[in-house]
C-alpha cells in the first residue's frame, strides 16, 4: 500500500496560509489586522510574505498563531507590450540557520530568463528557504518559461487574489501535470496572495505536522499536506491491488488525474460523493485527486508517486 504522506500517522491537521500581503508592501491590511483575520478563520499558522521584505515577527503578540518566516520575491522578465514575471514565495526556519534577517530587503530581480533566474533561487535555497512558484497564469508564464527551474517544492494550484480579480490561477493542474510528467516531484499549494482584506482566507494548506515552524516546513517539503478552498480530504492511498482510493467530505465531483491519462471523473447523482476508487492498471507514473463541492470550491491532494 502507498498512502499519500498527508495521511500517514496523522497528527492534528494544521490549517495554514503561505502567501499574503500587508501594509509592509502593497497590502491593504496592517500585519496585525491580517494576522487577527486569519486567526478568526481558524488558521493555525501564517506566513506574511510581503514583497522583497523578510518577516519573522508576530505583529499581534496576543494571538496564538505560528508565524512562518518568509517573503515574496519577484523578477521581471519582459515588459514589452505587456509583461512576464517570475514570482516565488520563500519560507524558512525561525532560527540561526535561516540566512535572511528580519526586515531584510531584496532588490527586484531583473534576470531575462529562467536559466539566469536560477542563481537567485539557488541563493534562497543556500539560506535554507523552501520556495514555490506563484500564479503562472497571472505572470503570463507558460510552462516553457519556468520548466527548468530547480529546487521549488511546489507550484500554486490556486491563488485567491488572481481568481477573484482576474479569473486566473483557479486550478493550475495543467501546469502541474506537465511538470510532473517531466519527472519533477512537485507539490501543489492553495494560497490567497491576499492584498485586499476580502481576498484573504479563501485558500489554504492542511498540513500533517506538529504546530511549530520546523515540523511544518519538514511536512511541506515532504508533501505531507493537501490544499483546499473548502472540501476536506480524509484519506488517499493506492492499495496492493493498484487501486487508488480517496475519502472526502460530501462533494459533487471527484477527479483522478495524471499526465498521459485522461482525467477520470466521478459525479454525484442522488447523493453526495464521499469516496471514489480507480483501478490504475499498471501504467500510471503518479496519481492525484481534485475534489469539488456543490458550491464549486475545490481541494487537491498531492500526488502519490508510483514509479
Amino acid at each position: 500500500m502507498k498512502r499519500q504522506e498527508a495521511f500517514i500517522n496523522q497528527n492534528t491537521m494544521l490549517k495554514g496560509g503561505l502567501h499574503c500581503h500587508t501594509t509592509r508592501s502593497d497590502g491593504v491590511g496592517t500585519p496585525e489586522e491580517v494576522i487577527r483575520l486569519h486567526k478568526e478563520n481558524n488558521f493555525d499558522f501564517l506566513a506574511l510574505t510581503d514583497h522583497r521584505i523578510y518577516n519573522y515577527k508576530n505583529f499581534a503578540e496576543d494571538v496564538d498563531i505560528t508565524i512562518i518566516p518568509g517573503m515574496e520575491f519577484d523578477n521581471t522578465i519582459d515588459r514589452t507590450n505587456g509583461f512576464r514575471t517570475f514570482h516565488e514565495v520563500y519560507i524558512g526556519p525561525d532560527d540561526e540557520t535561516n540566512g535572511y534577517a528580519q526586515d531584510e530587503e531584496l532588490p527586484r530581480g531583473e534576470e531575462p530568463n529562467q536559466e539566469a533566474f536560477q542563481r537567485l533561487l539557488d541563493d534562497a535555497h543556500s539560506k535554507n528557504n523552501l520556495t514555490f512558484y506563484c500564479h503562472p497564469q497571472w505572470s503570463s508564464t507558460p510552462t516553457r518559461y519556468f520548466d527548468k527551474l530547480k529546487g521549488n517544492f511546489a507550484i500554486e494550484v490556486w491563488n485567491s487574489g488572481c481568481a477573484i480579480e482576474n479569473d486566473m490561477d483557479t486550478d493550475n493542474g495543467s501546469y502541474w501535470d506537465e511538470l510532473l510528467g517531466m519527472g519533477q516531484r512537485l507539490f501543489g499549494v492553495a494560497t490567497d496572495d491576499g492584498h485586499a482584506m476580502y481576498q484573504h482566507c479563501k485558500g489554504w494548506v492542511m498540513v500533517n505536522a506538529e504546530n511549530n515552524v520546523k515540523a511544518i516546513l519538514k511536512a511541506l517539503k515532504n508533501g505531507a499536506f493537501y490544499s483546499s478552498c473548502g472540501p476536506v480530504i480524509k484519506d488517499f492511498y493506492v492499495d496492493d491491488e493498484n487501486i487508488a482510493h480517496v475519502e472526502v467530505s460530501e462533494c459533487e465531483r471527484i477527479l483522478f488525474q495524471c499526465d498521459k491519462h485522461p482525467s477520470k471523473s466521478f459525479n454525484a447523482k442522488d447523493e453526495p460523493l464521499v469516496s471514489a476508487q480507480l483501478d490504475l492498471k499498471d501504467s500510471y507514473q503518479y496519481i492525484r485527486v481534485t475534489v469539488e463541492d456543490k458550491e464549486g470550491r475545490k481541494a487537491w491532494t498531492n500526488p502519490i508517486f508510483l514509479k
